[in-house]
Parts: C-alpha cells; structure tokens; sequence
C-alpha cells in the first residue's frame, strides 16, 4: 500500500479567540464546526472552520503556562502554530522522526482517533502532528477532532480551498528537506507538494509558518471584507492569527 499522507489541519494560536476566529468566519466566508471540550485540559479554548477538506483552527490559551501561550511570548505572535497531517500510521512516522532526533511531544489516543505530536523545537518553525482515525480513509469521513458532522459546515461561496502553507527561513532550502525527511515527502525545488496542498520554503529572518494561501471564488470582496474588520490589507493579502492570509 503506498503511504498516504496529506495536509488534515492547519492550527494557528491567538491570545484570544475572539475576534480572530469569527473574524476568519466572516471575511473568509467559513462556519465553525466544532469546539472541542478535550483541548481544555491543556489551558486552551478552539475553534474549527472546514475550508473543503482541510480544518482551520485557531486555539487560544485561557490560563497561564500553556505551551501556545509560551509560543505567543516566544514569537511575539507571529507564525502558525501547528501542521497537522493524516497518514497510514502515525506511530511509524513518530518513530521514523524520533531516528532523526525529532523528540515525541504528546501522543493522543482517543479511539478511533490517534495522533503522534512531535517537538516543536526540533521540527522548527511549527508543531508538526500525524495521526489517522480508524476506518475512515475517505478524506470527507469521520474526523473526531473536528466534530461529529464537520462535513455539513463546508462552505464553498466565498473560498474553495487551501491550497499552500507558507514557511519561512534563512535557510529554506535546509528547512524544506529537514520537514520533508519528517514528512516523507522529497522537496520539489523548496517546496513539498502533497496530494491537497503546497508547503513552500521562503527566505525569512526567522523560521515560522508565515502564510496561508487560499482560492476565492472573488478576491477583491474578501480583502473588501477584511478592510471593514479593520486589517490592514496589502495587495492581495491581510495578517490574521498570527499568519498573513493570501488571496487569489
């Protein structure tokens, strides 16, 4: 069977959740799924947006001491906060990182959802996780992180898809083929095209998940939108949660 693995969640951080996750709502054009009740015993709060088949999710920490809050401090809140794939075999992956010298951060196990998280610090730039929920193969399946019926909150008018994630270096080059190693994709150039999505590698100051790039079905409506809530817009794009959302 030839590996799956494909780009499942994007996760970007705030320091509150209000207004950023119903600010993406309304100026992208997306519902929230779901709030899952699990991540509060890490200090935080979310919120899920389906965008097609890949979930947004802002997290936001509601006490003192969390991991996405010492990230906030660390960074100033800048970057995307974690990059969630789904795969065959979360645990080969882990162990396949773990060969590297990517620790194991937190392994989550509710049946039939379960997922390998691994450190930060040695991924660089961003949290990187892996997991698979059993018997749900099909992309539009049974997704527990997200809720029992995420797939009803698709919204497809305003924006159709994600389509590429942005990563910033001073060594992009290095950068792309340390995440594909860990990934288990071969960089294509500085870029490492999965089945649903374009990760690409960017000179930078700093190493971070610095944007999101999205297909709208109107450009010129959704910055219009984000110009209203108040973001500064710059060509084709606006910062929000950390990240500079891209439109075309």
């Amino acid at each position: 069977m030839a590996p799956y693995m494909r780009l499942r969640q994007i996760c970007l951080v705030a320091p509150q959740l209000a207004p950023v996750a119903s600010d993406i709502a309304e100026i992208m054009g997306l519902a929230v799924c779901y709030r899952d009740g699990n991540v509060a015993k890490y200090g935080l709060e979310n919120a899920l947006l389906p965008v097609d088949t890949i979930l947004l999710e802002v997290v936001a920490p509601f006490k003192d001491g969390t991991t996405a809050g010492r990230f906030i401090e660390k960074t100033g809140g800048r970057g995307g906060y974690m990059a969630i794939f789904c795969c065959n075999d979360p645990d080969e992956r882990g162990r396949h990182a773990n060969a590297m010298g990517v620790r194991t951060a937190n392994v989550i196990d509710h049946a039939p959802y379960h997922g390998v998280q691994l450190h930060p610090r040695d991924c660089r730039a961003a949290f990187i996780e892996f997991n698979h929920t059993e018997g749900s193969d099909d992309i539009l399946g049974a997704y527990p992180p997200a809720g029992p019926d995420w797939q009803k909150f698709i919204r497809k008018d305003v924006t159709q898809a994600l389509t590429a994630v942005e990563m910033q270096s001073p060594n992009p080059q290095e950068l792309a083929e340390h995440w594909g190693k860990i990934i288990g994709v071969a960089p294509d150039g500085s870029a490492l095209k999965l089945p649903n999505a374009t990760f690409r590698f960017v000179k930078g100051a700093s190493e971070i998940m610095s944007a999101l790039e999205f297909r709208v079905t109107d450009a010129a409506q959704v910055l219009h939108a984000a110009r209203a809530k108040g973001h500064a817009v710059a060509g084709n794009e606006f910062l929000l949660g950390g990240v500079t959302f891209r439109v075309s």
